[in-house]
């Protein structure tokens, strides 16, 4: 799975960072969205896709596979 980010839909709404802390943050200034990890493991992939159909904005495009999953 990889994850791509874009930051100019972010509405900081920070659902993304209490299902998938791990792979998600937010920039202290102003709340926008920051990728931790844009390659997660498998065991965080069910996190991140409900952390994708949370966000209000629809910033979090993931999906597709990477050479490693």
């Amino acid at each position: 799975m990889k994850i791509e980010i874009d930051e100019g839909k972010c509405v900081a709404a920070g659902h993304c960072v209490m299902v998938a802390a791990e792979v998600f943050d937010q920039r202290d200034e102003d709340g926008v969205v920051v990728l931790l990890d844009p390659a997660p493991p498998e065991h965080l992939h069910e996190q991140v896709r409900e952390a994708a159909l949370l966000c209000p904005a629809n910033a979090i495009l993931s999906g597709g596979r990477d050479s490693a999953s």
